[in-house]
């Protein structure tokens, strides 16, 4: 069964999706509604119909379910009115701008017995799973630092992401994803949050952000999102009691150096550098370590969207329940903005998330 859908909010996300559903066998979009008129004629180009407003859209009988990707302060009210149109719904990140708004959506989705899901689809991200298998197969040991960075060097793009009001900045745009990743991985609480933030090239939101999330687990997470950096760090950077684990870009190119030897007897003898003496630092003997080569050896393209259509499509069939959650959603959402209060007081915020 191909199930019909219809988009709110024509731009270079919803496009995204389109393009990533040619030929999915599962659903379809037949029309799309835009406040732009350039955008709706781009979709009839397309081959859609080109919906007159809102209410035409949510009107039509055909339409199951609805992608909102539309910006972000109006995610909440576009979705509980196409729940109580009978529609179904899937929802561009971050899914609203508030903890509050999306209890919202939750008590109308229980109220109108509709289905409603994120866009978090970078839970399935290659460099993510690479990393997430070679941190929980024990191959390091146990990870007590997981460090995830998303770095450039041209700047935040313009638009709606440098307006507040829009629900722009970096941690509502990169920060949800990464935050997601985190919480989907480790099976425990957030106890503590500690956030610095920074407005490098537009005043009103954050171009840049530092995040530090404590684990009940004993899990430290590191989080960064940069605009400006000229010099990159690695994309994953994991600790474990035994080993390290690095993973320097998309590419899924790293490696794993983990220890083969405990070498915790020290010699009399003291290491000389640059720096001056050292025991602590000095270099392990040779054959002590052992490094391993990693790499996504999936060998199969990559479609980030499938995975989120086909947990969709499962829950509105009642074949299985939903994988991606307003709950889990929440947790996210409560994460960012006690980032937020952190920066704002200078504190690190102690949670029970």
């Amino acid at each position: 069964m191909k199930h019909t859908g219809a988009i709110i909010g024509y731009g270079g996300m919803a496009g995204h999706h389109v393009r990533s559903l040619e030929g999915y066998e599962r659903c379809r979009f037949k029309g799309v509604y835009d406040v732009d008129k350039k955008r709706l004629e781009a979709a009839e180009s397309e081959g859609m119909t080109a919906y007159p407003s809102k209410e035409a859209l949510l009107a039509d009988d055909e339409i199951e379910f609805v992608l909102i990707a539309t910006t972000n302060e109006v995610h909440k009210e576009l979705a509980i009115d196409a729940m109580k149109a009978g529609k179904h719904v899937i929802c561009e990140k971050p899914v609203t701008i508030s903890s509050a708004e999306l209890e919202e959506i939750i008590d109308a989705s229980k109220k109108y017995g509709k289905i409603f899901t994120i866009d978090q689809n970078r839970r399935t991200n290659p460099d993510f799973l690479l990393m997430r298998k070679y941190a929980e197969n024990g191959t390091i040991g146990e990870p007590y630092v997981i460090e995830s960075r998303v770095e450039g060097s041209r700047g935040m793009p313009t638009g709606w992401r440098t307006i507040k009001a829009l629900g722009g900045g970096m941690m509502l745009d990169w920060g949800v994803h990464l935050i997601d990743q985190l919480m989907h991985m480790v099976n425990g609480k957030v106890t503590n949050v500690y956030c610095r933030m920074y407005s490098i090239q537009y005043p009103e939101v954050d171009d840049n952000f530092r995040l530090t999330l404590l684990f009940d687990t004993g899990l430290t997470a590191h989080i960064e999102v940069s605009t400006n950096n000229y010099i990159t760090h690695p994309r994953w950077y994991v600790l474990g009691r035994t080993g390290t684990l690095q993973i320097d870009d998309w590419d899924c190119k790293g490696k794993i150096v983990r220890n083969t030897e405990k070498e915790d007897i020290w010699e009399e003898e003291i290491v000389y550098t640059k720096a001056g003496p050292t025991k602590t630092m000095a270099p392990r003997s040779k054959n002590s370590t052992k490094t391993i080569v990693i790499e996504d050896e999936s060998g199969e393209p990559y479609n980030d969207m499938l995975p989120v259509y086909d947990q969709f499509m499962d829950a509105i069939e009642e074949r299985a329940p939903l994988k991606i959650t307003a709950e889990q959603a929440l947790r996210v959402m409560k994460v960012m903005e006690a980032a937020f209060r952190s920066h704002e007081t200078e504190t690190a915020v102690n949670t029970n998330i």
